[in-house]
């Protein structure tokens, strides 16, 4: 596959626009409607950047480009190190290409890429977002919230929903990261992997913990309630957002099951006694299984937790990438 640009008009593009309107796709082009044949002119974010090498040893430029509608490869044959200096993964670039058929998929053939100037909120709309309404998921979630009645713990969720900011991060965090970019195949826990995947999932398992309470009603249904709304709390912290979702130092550092304890005692009321705190603590420890707390469950509500988070993560992740992987 080869492109129709010329050195003389690889030179001439600068190595970063800056004025550029930044929306995803823009231009009109969605990557989810891209055809064989269409000139492309748009703003996509940098997933993955190679130098790679033809057969005859001559170098090329691979890329993945990405919206929130999806992913496209890309390759430039021409000028491919000119056009690799111009941005680096992670990057918002502005693509000037044509969409080719190459083994039954679409491609793009690139004459220029290069970065454009963002912001973090530019950046944000480049990234795939739940098509679940948030404003209605947040609902769920004050209303389970109204569903404890334990002092203590119904103090600590007040704590939480009364910090905006704490709640715009709850919005806005995925429950993990994306895996199937640059061919990968996609691990086991992924799930929920888009912005907004951690308040769907959070209240899908505090809703599936109400139900299990109602059919056992020997769980303290005020804790399992409490420890599924705060299980993955953490994630609020675990991850940082630019062209796409990536991990910050403390999320990698840490991960977020400790920094959810630690907003648990940062939040911690003077009405949550300390073993109704241990035994929520215990919850979250525990919440992707007994390895975490020494290799055994110490209550029900903890074992019930595991189990409802493993379902609600299993069948989201099938439909996300298929139950066989």
């Amino acid at each position: 596959m080869s492109t129709s640009s010329s050195r003389s008009d690889a030179q001439a593009v600068p190595t970063a626009y800056r004025g550029t309107d930044t929306r995803a796709g823009a231009g009109g082009q969605r990557i989810a409607t891209l055809r064989a044949g269409d000139a492309v002119e748009a703003v996509f974010a940098c997933t993955r950047k190679e130098r790679l090498f033809t057969r005859s040893g001559d170098p090329y430029l691979a890329v993945e480009l990405s919206d929130q509608g999806g992913s496209v490869k890309g390759r430039a044959f021409r000028d491919a190190d000119l056009l690799a200096g111009r941005f680096e993964r992670g990057d918002l670039v502005r693509v000037r290409a044509r969409a080719e058929l190459f083994r039954d998929e679409v491609q793009l053939a690139i004459q220029q890429i290069a970065k454009i100037e963002l912001s973090e909120e530019d950046a944000a709309r480049f990234l795939p977002v739940s098509h679940r309404d948030l404003d209605e998921l947040e609902g769920f979630f004050e209303q389970l919230a109204r569903e404890v009645y334990d002092p203590g713990l119904a103090a600590l969720l007040g704590r939480l929903l009364a910090d905006e900011e704490l709640r715009a991060q709850l919005r806005r965090a995925p429950c993990s990261l994306p895996e199937l970019s640059a061919g990968r195949s996609p691990r086991s826990s992924a799930h929920h992997a888009f912005l907004g995947g951690l308040l769907e999932h959070t209240v899908a398992v505090a809703q599936m913990g109400l139900e299990l309470c109602a059919v056992h009603p020997r769980l303290d249904r005020d804790l399992l309630l409490c420890a599924a709304l705060v299980h993955d709390l953490g994630k609020t912290r675990e991850y940082a957002y630019g062209a796409e979702l990536t991990r910050t130092e403390e999320g990698r550092m840490l991960g977020h099951v400790e920094l959810g304890l630690r907003l648990i005692a940062a939040y911690a009321p003077p009405a949550l006694g300390a073993n109704r705190r241990m035994a929520l603590e215990h919850c979250v420890l525990a919440h992707h299984g007994p390895e975490g707390v020494g290799g055994r469950f110490a209550s029900a509500e903890a074992l019930a937790l595991q189990r409802l988070n493993a379902l609600d993560a299993g069948v989201k992740g099938a439909f996300e990438y298929g139950p066989g992987r």
